[in-house]
Parts: structure tokens; sequence; C-alpha cells
């Protein structure tokens, strides 16, 4: 089952496993360990984090480890992207705006 990538990352228990294997990948004990919440609940995460292909399994011994996966993060952010360049126009013209107030007090 494909799921949305963004529902996934709304969730912020999700968005803080993504910033703990964005570091290095990581056991799902390893994981749950920086949770108040049961080991079944973060494999529960993980699923859907897979399963929107934001991060990947990589198998080592009897151990699976899970990392992100990059090509998936940025087509968010190139999604992102576009807000980013609106949200940087408008400072811009509050920039301005704020520029024309001081100039004409003075």
């Amino acid at each position: 089952m494909r799921r949305d990538p963004f529902q996934a990352i709304a969730d912020p228990t999700r968005r803080a496993i993504i910033l703990l294997i964005a570091v290095q990948a990581m056991t799902p004990n390893a994981i749950a360990v920086h949770f108040d919440t049961t080991r079944q609940a973060v494999s529960k995460h993980l699923r859907i984090l897979s399963e929107c292909r934001l991060v990947k399994q990589e198998r080592s011994g009897r151990e699976i480890y899970y990392q992100l996966n990059p090509t998936k993060m940025k087509e968010i952010d190139k999604w992102l992207e576009q807000f980013r360049k609106i949200w940087e126009d408008r400072f811009n013209q509050l920039d301005n705006v704020l520029a024309t107030i001081k100039n004409n007090k003075k």
C-alpha cells in the first residue's frame, strides 16, 4: 500500500524519527529508546515511513537498520520550495515597507 508522504510527516513522532535516522541508520529498538512509547508503536511509524519511501531498510545479520531516503526527502523539499519563494518575497516587501517608514521618520 502506498501512502502520502505529507500525511506521514504530519505526525510529530514520525518527524522526530526522521530527524534521528537522518544522522545515522538505527534499529527499531535504538529508535524506540528515544520515545515514551512502545516498540510496536515505533514499528508502526517505521512501517508508514517505509511505505512512503521516506526511509529505507537495510538488513545486517539479524538486525534491520532504518535510514533516511534522501531522494524522497528532496521531492518534499522541491514542493516546499515554491512556498519558500513566496515567503521570501513577502519578507522582502515587508523590509521595503519598514525601510520606507524609517526613512520618512527622519
